[in-house]
């Protein structure tokens, strides 16, 4: 087959995964009311995220963070603030509607790139270079593409994929949405139509090293079922194994990344074996995009009946501190709260456990 061929036949297997009528990152068995439309996949609920999330942010300086490309190039935002406007849109490869939307995207870098700064930028959650080189190939991309370290997600409060974010000319934040509608028009249309003006200064977005083995945990917690805080260190001294997932993990990427979707329900599986000696505590953390909300969790507890308990990390900021990016992910405590291991997607965590105990 030759490789004009083979690259034909690996856009129509990506389009006919993106004709599915799945919610946007969510799982598909969402009510009636947040269903989502057969043809875009998107969601109102998805929209309402999205605009929540940048509601505090819109007016404010926009992150002054310097960006690497998969090809080694740097950019960095601030030097376009009060010159031209800049179009961010979080994505993944697993997420439906972004496969739906990238074409679009694509044409709006190749017919505006000249007036606005656009950039594709890939959360890193679930993600790696490889899924994503792979998917530029397929679809025949030329914007910049960049993986997320997390500096952007934590700046930018991500919640959804896709997650679009507009940049003035003024280097402030001018909008910020789900939906691939008149909405984003209006907003590239007005942010390229405004004067540049002069920069009042920017939003720094530093963001601590991720925790290593040794290091102690300290007061981190996280929000339990019933919205009280849990904190990740075993209030009974006791060994602690804290399971890092997402809500949507083995429903959505069933279909998406169903090799991803196996190992989640893996995980929980051992997990829940493995509570019934109390040696070790678990904790199941939720989080990542379209795991932020307390009935995301709970809509996971009633669909996978877990044995252990679990919480929910609505901003990310606990998979930052562990710097976890993969799911499923476990992280070891010891009864002193210091991190003692960690069981990567597809590590053996039934004897990382016993070794651990």
């Amino acid at each position: 087959m030759t490789s004009t061929a083979s690259k034909g036949m690996m856009i129509l297997a990506l389009s006919l995964i993106a004709a599915l009528p799945l919610a946007s990152c969510q799982r598909a068995e969402k009510p009636a009311a947040q269903a989502a439309d057969a043809q875009s996949g998107e969601t109102p609920d998805g929209e309402a995220r999205a605009r929540e999330a940048g509601s505090p942010l819109l007016g404010k300086p926009a992150p002054a963070l310097i960006l690497k490309t998969i090809d080694g190039q740097t950019i960095d935002l601030s030097r376009f603030y009060g010159k031209r406007p800049v179009y961010l849109k979080f994505w993944a490869t697993w997420c439906i509607p972004c496969r739906q939307q990238m074409p679009k995207f694509e044409h709006i870098f190749e017919t505006q790139g000249d007036k606005i700064e656009v950039i594709a930028v890939n959360t890193g959650f679930g993600d790696d270079e490889a899924h994503v080189r792979a998917f530029r190939k397929a679809y025949g991309l030329k914007m910049p593409i960049v993986i997320d370290d997390g500096r952007l997600a934590a700046a930018l409060n991500l919640r959804v994929t896709p997650q679009h974010v507009v940049i003035g000319r003024d280097g402030r934040m001018a909008y910020m949405g789900n939906l691939d509608d008149n909405a984003l028009d209006t907003a590239l249309h007005h942010a390229q139509e405004t004067p540049a003006s002069p920069v009042t200064g920017t939003l720094a977005a530093p963001m601590p090293p991720a925790l290593q083995v040794g290091d102690r945990v300290g007061s981190l917690s996280a929000t339990g079922t019933t919205g009280a805080a849990i904190p990740l260190v075993s209030l009974r001294h006791r060994p602690r194994a804290l399971l890092f997932f997402s809500s949507w993990c083995e429903s959505y990427l069933a279909t998406s990344r169903p090799e991803v979707a196996k190992a989640c329900r893996t995980a929980r599986e051992t997990a829940d074996r493995l509570s019934a000696n109390e040696a070790v505590e678990w904790l199941g953390i939720a989080g990542g995009p379209w795991s932020t909300k307390l009935r995301d969790l709970v809509d996971y507890q009633t669909e996978t009946h877990p044995k252990i308990p679990l919480a929910l990390d609505p901003t990310g900021a606990l998979f930052r501190s562990f710097g976890v990016r993969q799911i499923p992910t476990v992280i070891l405590i010891d009864a002193d709260g210091r991190i003692r291991g960690a069981v990567p997607p597809g590590g053996d965590i039934e004897k990382a456990v016993a070794a651990f105990e």
